[in-house]
């Protein structure tokens, strides 16, 4: 894995249940982000909620994968929570749906090209439409499903496509923690700004329905995915949403939290 590079100025981060999370503004997010992508260069963020900080927190190898992130932002309600509780008051949650639409959006003004890479090729096909309807001026020429039960980490043709494709940006869903794990073998290799998204292709795509805002806003995203999708989802929220809870109150108890 590559030496992770400099930041953004005055990188801030704190530790949610060990893992570093930052603490980073919409403002600071987008424009970091949109400089980075504007130079193609080669980095990869992770957008972390409490499966993904949880999953960091039982396994080193992942936990390693997230830390030398070049950002790792705040998308679960109580990660952001955590923050705030650690002292960066006001920190908003840095959503993977919503982070993406924004950063499309700087993309067209800034005329940097865009890349898509995971899900199905249907979700694919409607999110390309989706995203052609709101950003006509949004140039998306690298647009890849990876053949399922055939992932191949260290495809060489595949780099070889995203670079000549020339993107700065390249959104990468293929589900926690795969993408991430992509992503950091990747950084080095693929010259463009990964970000791993999850199942943002799927809400922007019209497949699956996201939470009403109040429901955002009160951190119950979660609860409107799992009535959504009880069957897939349900042991990953029990089980780490009840080791969150666990975890964040034995750090209240100790007076770090």
């Amino acid at each position: 894995m590559d030496e992770a590079k400099p930041s953004y100025p005055e990188r801030h981060r704190g530790l949610v249940v060990g893992i570093p999370i930052d603490a980073v503004d919409w403002q600071t997010a987008r424009q970091t982000l949109g400089n980075w992508a504007e130079a193609q260069e080669s980095r990869y963020v992770c957008i972390c909620n409490v499966h993904s900080v949880i999953t960091a927190s039982r396994d080193g190898s992942y936990h390693r994968v997230i830390a030398e992130a070049d950002m790792a932002t705040p998308d679960g309600a109580p990660v952001a929570w955590t923050l705030r509780r650690k002292g960066f008051i006001g920190q908003a949650r840095i959503t993977g749906p919503d982070l993406m639409w924004q950063l499309c959006e700087d993309a067209s003004r800034r005329n940097v090209k865009v890349g898509l890479f995971g899900s199905t090729p249907e979700t694919l096909k409607n999110l390309r439409g989706a995203l052609a309807e709101t950003f006509p001026g949004l140039d998306i020429p690298f647009c890849v499903s990876p053949p399922f039960g055939q992932f191949d980490y260290e495809d060489h043709q595949l780099c070889d496509r995203i670079n000549s494709s020339g993107i700065g940006l390249l959104f990468v869903g293929l589900g926690c923690p795969k993408q991430e794990i992509w992503m950091s073998l990747h950084r080095g290799r693929v010259r463009a700004v990964m970000i791993g998204v999850g199942f943002a292709f799927s809400y922007h795509a019209g497949i699956i329905p996201r939470a009403p805002v109040w429901m955002q806003a009160r951190g119950l995203e979660w609860l409107y995915r799992l009535y959504s999708e009880p069957r897939r989802l349900w042991r990953r929220y029990f089980v780490t949403n009840f080791l969150f809870i666990v975890k964040t109150a034995r750090e209240w108890a100790k007076g770090e939290l």
